[in-house]
């Protein structure tokens, strides 16, 4: 496979390379925009592991997000952790109209979980799972999730 085509990144956007970085700006009360590079992460999709990546791209802005730090969650995380979703309708090829729920998680570690899911907008049925393990980037690196401030 041959590397991913470079993207233009407008440079008024200050880039947030750390999770420190993200967490500051959203605490100060700043929105962040999230481009991930999905070919420069681990895809798994259904539960198995691919090495098939596409070379495409997304992104989100995170506006309402919430945060945990080691041992606040149920599941007694290990490491603090910021969490922003987002849900649209598209239409898929095959599943047809859908909720794409995108959830995003950014670790102290600066490692990035991105876990998405499409949805019958009717019965919520889940009818495809993907996640995407990645790390920030710092832009000069092989690393698929950049964080820019929004604003």
């Amino acid at each position: 496979m041959s590397a991913p085509e470079p993207l233009l990144l407008p440079p008024s956007h200050p880039r947030l390379p750390t999770y420190a970085d993200v967490l500051g700006a959203l605490a100060n009360g700043h929105a962040v925009r999230v481009l991930i590079r999905y070919a420069m992460c681990i895809m798994t999709v259904q539960g198995r592991r691919t090495t098939a990546v596409p070379d495409s791209a997304g992104g989100l802005e995170i506006k309402t997000w919430e945060h945990f730090a080691r041992g606040a969650a149920t599941h007694r995380n290990q490491k603090a952790y910021l969490s922003a979703s987002d849900t649209v309708l598209n239409a898929h090829p095959r599943h047809g109209s859908v909720l794409h729920h995108v959830r995003l998680r950014i670790y102290e570690d600066d490692s990035v979980l991105i876990t998405t899911r499409y949805l019958k907008p009717d019965t919520y049925e889940i009818v495809m799972t993907e996640s995407f393990e990645g790390h920030l980037s710092g832009g000069d690196d092989v690393h698929g999730v950049s964080c820019f401030l929004a604003d």
